[in-house]
């Protein structure tokens, strides 16, 4: 009888799982958000916050063997980031795989978002506002810096110098900018606008009709999806990526059929 401790011990080595949760550790992963896009993904005292993040921090916690980080970064330096292979994956980008070769695969759609074009109300009274672009030939528009919006039609167009893109970082520059006549109309989506405007007025920031232009809503240029787009660089150090996209991917499902996304923006727009 007196080996049967070293009988048991044996057993024991022999009968447990060798990746058992005993022997795993959780894998670190940050993903990028932008930091400027209220109220769908925007930094306040450092941390992430939005719509996309509280969607994404539900799906993240049901996510087993990851340790995930929201980190917000301004949009630009993130797209570089993911370009480098620096970053394992941001969000939340439109569907742009000719231009953005460096970002791959793409999540499930999260949420689908109306990208419109606002303008100066006395800038709609002398264009074509619903011919998307031509009726705005001759016009500066502007454009978040790193958003790709308005479609290949336009972009041909600011490239043909038929009209003119200026970009600043977000929206309160760039609805500040079309107040005070420095650009003519300024694409983006619908929510994020409204929302925005309605801080600044708040606020103070914008004296809508006062020191500031009335702005009004010219045309409905595209339906777009949101995703969490990710790296396709820098594979080896991101070895477990098929795993995370097919953990996330069924997550986000379960929420989309759950209504829990859709409650989640409610909550927003409320």
């Amino acid at each position: 009888m007196k080996n049967a401790g070293w009988i048991l011990l044996a057993a024991i080595f022999i009968f447990v799982p060798p990746y058992s949760g005993l022997c795993q550790t959780d894998i670190d992963v940050t993903v990028f958000c932008d930091d400027n896009y209220p109220p769908y993904s925007y930094e306040v005292a450092g941390e992430a916050e939005g719509i996309y993040v509280e969607i994404l921090k539900n799906a993240f916690s049901l996510m087993e063997g990851y340790n995930i980080i929201i980190e917000p970064v301004p949009w630009k330096r993130g797209l570089r980031y993911l370009e480098k292979g620096y970053a394992f994956a941001i969000f939340p980008p439109y569907y742009r795989p000719k231009t953005r070769p460096y970002m791959w695969p793409y999540s499930e759609p999260i949420l689908k978002e109306e990208v419109v074009v606002i303008c100066r109300k006395e800038t709609l009274e002398q264009i074509q506002a619903d011919k998307w672009p031509e009726g705005y030939y001759g016009l500066k528009i502007g454009n978040n810096a790193g958003f790709e919006l308005g479609g290949e039609r336009f972009l041909s167009a600011v490239k043909d110098g038929k009209i003119i893109l200026e970009e600043a970082r977000g929206n309160r520059i760039n609805i500040l900018k079309l107040g005070l006549g420095r650009i003519d109309c300024y694409i983006n989506d619908r929510l994020s606008i409204l929302w925005e405007l309605k801080e600044m007025k708040k606020i103070g920031l914008y004296d809508e009709g006062g020191k500031h232009s009335k702005l009004s809503e010219a045309a409905v240029i595209s339906l777009e999806n949101g995703y969490l787009g990710f790296s396709n660089k820098n594979n080896s150090e991101f070895y477990f990526k098929d795993d995370f996209v097919n953990k996330f991917n069924a997550i986000i499902v379960e929420m989309k059929e759950s209504g829990e996304i859709e409650g989640i923006l409610d909550k927003f727009t409320e």
